[in-house]
């Protein structure tokens, strides 16, 4: 591996080569957040003038403004769907507030309104942080390629434009055009985007590159071998948008329940008001049992049953560097069965280090003195090995000699005059002479221990051989044992990387099934059979090149630390801090949040069953129903928030109980 790395682009090249970025959609343009905004603001002024006992015309008008700004939207898209002949539970929670109004429980029907509104606001954030992530996908890909013509010329054209067979120039720091094969030119091009590597891979004719990728010091001529709506970014932006269109399995579900619950209780309430009335009830009497069941069913406690325990996981998970982006996210990450961890930047920090400082026989260096000058020839190179060596140096406290005649080549390295003497730092595949036995020997030997070889020479004779491998984080072997203990099953490790590499670095924390050398549509499809089997994946990663197994799993954590802009949008959770072992306690936490939805459920159903049962057999009294029904309401959330308390994540990350 040689010690060059991309340098910058002139400015001119890099705006004739890339398209303009597109724009994050702000929460506050959605229309749904500006009225749940509303909602919630006029909700929160008007509350201490209800509970302090104020004049009515002074909350009053407050109150109807949330019932106008947070009910208008869903009801009307419920009267919309009541055209369609099909019955949602929005209408009916609008009823139910509207209904809770009319008999005097107005703090109940605002409150229900404004859970609604919220709801529906951070749907739309959703979906619109998608379909931002996935148009700065396609901002990867350049908006001009420089194509050769058969008389010896060149043009501009747009990329989308290029054929199959056509030629083109990529010159130092352009993007690459298109998918593609190298016909002339050495070069090195950074393609972690695609393949996740930590470093530039080396190109020479006969070698493939990737439309996105961002070529090195070297100009390449490239013959294009896909057309531009098939390559392997177009790709990567087609399986992020229809994994998130297919993101939840259940939700066919949902809606039969959905419908089967709004047209249950529009017909029982009607009968409540009905039946008495044709057995002889006078009207108010039965408009009062009517609105009492109302009220006694309206699920504003089985809606808390689940809000409060998630939304407590979801702050708690936050003040500790985990972003859960929905409730939904947070309850699907406690039922996760098996997982699926990437490499470079998961495992790994993603950067690489100096391990290995091997002086050879007869150089007459130590190994301080190999890495001090190695060092003076790589500090004017920007290239990752080239900063890992002269960060190494820095760390012992070596002093740095002066170089001069700096120059570097792609796939080879760099060259300088250091203290007298000409050195070399780079590949020992293209730098080594036939006769160096003891410096390739070193070299296969870092090689086979998964290491990247990297041989300094004085003079034209090698001197040493230094080891460069990305770091493992210190917390990765405990996570994946508290990941295995959680699903009852070891991660898989899925990588672009190379196997030997993979190899090694999964079995210092654990993992023995390990997949390498995967493009991303590879990763996705690894995770789409798993799910095809059953089990529920959760895929940790942190680069482009994992945003479609992202988007394919039944949950994707992205750490957030290095991850790309796709990976962060396209995650269900973003590990702020970068602290791996955040994952299985965010786990840990979504489960216990689950097991207070299910106690919650529990305790709501046998109020709402109680309460209807004597509203309809006996004579259940107005303020007593409201009072039950409140009463269920405040107990569901007192429960929820139980995960609120710090020593709710102490107790995730120990494993123990709370």
């Amino acid at each position: 591996m040689t010690s060059t790395l991309t340098t910058p682009a002139p400015p001119g090249e890099r705006t004739t080569n890339a398209a303009a970025p597109r724009g994050r959609t702000r929460i506050l343009a959605l229309p749904e957040a500006r009225w749940a905004l509303a909602a919630l603001t006029l909700f929160l002024a008007a509350l201490p003038l209800y509970l302090l006992e104020a004049p009515a015309w002074l909350w009053g008008p407050l109150f109807a403004a949330v019932y106008v700004t947070g009910g208008w939207e869903p009801g009307w898209e419920g009267l919309k769907a009541l055209r369609d002949k099909t019955l949602d539970v929005d209408l009916l929670m609008v009823v139910a507030a509207l209904g809770a109004a009319a008999v005097g429980q107005v703090l109940d029907g605002a409150l229900l309104i404004v859970i609604f509104a919220t709801s529906g606001a951070l749907e739309a954030v959703a979906t619109a942080r998608t379909a931002d992530s996935v148009r700065g996908l396609l901002d990867l890909a350049p908006a001009t390629a420089t194509r050769l013509l058969p008389g010896g010329g060149e043009e501009t054209v747009p990329a989308a434009e290029l054929a199959v067979a056509d030629t083109v120039l990529v010159r130092p720091g352009e993007r690459v055009g298109a998918d593609g094969t190298v016909l002339a030119g050495e070069s090195e091009v950074d393609q972690a985007t695609i393949t996740g590597e930590p470093l530039p891979a080396a190109k020479q004719p006969g070698d493939e590159v990737f439309a996105g990728t961002v070529n090195g010091t070297g100009a390449l001529t490239v013959r294009v071998e896909r057309d531009p709506s098939r390559t392997v970014i177009a790709k990567i932006v087609a399986m992020v948008e229809e994994a998130s269109k297919t993101k939840a399995p259940t939700q066919l579900f949902i809606e039969k329940v959905e419908q089967r619950y709004s047209v249950g209780m529009v017909i029982a309430t009607l009968a409540v008001f009905a039946v008495p009335l044709a057995l002889g009830d006078d009207l108010r009497s039965a408009l009062l049992r009517a609105m009492t069941f109302m009220i006694v069913a309206s699920p504003c406690a089985v809606v808390l049953s689940t809000m409060p325990p998630l939304l407590s996981a979801i702050a708690n998970a936050g003040r500790h560097g985990v972003l859960a982006k929905s409730a939904v996210v947070m309850e699907r990450l406690g039922q996760i069965d098996t997982v699926a961890l990437d490499k470079t930047g998961t495992l790994t920090e993603g950067a690489p280090h100096i391990t290995e400082l091997r002086p050879l026989p007869g150089s007459g260096l130590t190994g301080d003195g190999l890495l001090a000058l190695a060092a003076a020839a790589e500090h004017p190179s920007e290239h990752p090995l080239a900063r890992a060596v002269v960060d190494a140096a820095r760390e012992r406290g070596l002093p740095l000699a002066t170089a001069s005649g700096f120059a570097s080549a792609p796939g080879r390295g760099v060259s300088a005059t250091v203290g007298g003497h000409a050195v070399q730092v780079g590949s020992p595949g293209r730098l080594l002479p036939d006769d160096a036995e003891q410096a390739r020997s070193a070299a296969g030997e870092l090689e086979e221990a998964g290491h990247t070889a990297v041989v300094v020479l004085r003079d034209g004779t090698p001197v040493g051989v230094l080891g460069v491998t990305d770091r493992l984080r210190p917390d990765a072997a405990a996570t994946v044992a508290a990941l295995t203990e959680l699903t009852g099953r070891p991660p898989v490790l899925l990588t672009g990387d190379n196997e030997r590499a993979a190899r090694r670095l999964a079995a210092e924390v654990g993992v023995t099934d390990v997949r390498a050398g995967l493009l991303p549509q590879d990763k996705a499809a690894a995770v789409r059979a798993w799910e095809r089997q059953g089990r529920k994946v959760l895929v940790v990663g942190d680069g482009v090149n994992d945003a479609p197994a992202l988007a394919a799993a039944h949950c994707g954590v992205a750490m957030g630390g290095a991850g790309s802009d796709l990976a962060l949008e396209t995650a269900d959770a973003v590990v702020v801090r970068d602290e791996l072992a955040t994952v299985p306690a965010v786990v840990r936490l979504s489960q216990r949040a689950r097991r207070l939805v299910v106690q919650n459920l529990a305790v709501a159903g046998v109020f709402i069953a109680a309460l209807v049962a004597w509203d309809l057999i006996g004579n259940l009294p107005l303020p007593l129903g409201v009072a039950g029904h409140e009463g269920s309401t405040v107990i569901v959330a007192l429960n929820g928030l139980r995960l609120l308390r710090e020593t709710a994540w102490r107790s995730t990350l120990t494993g123990g109980a709370e």
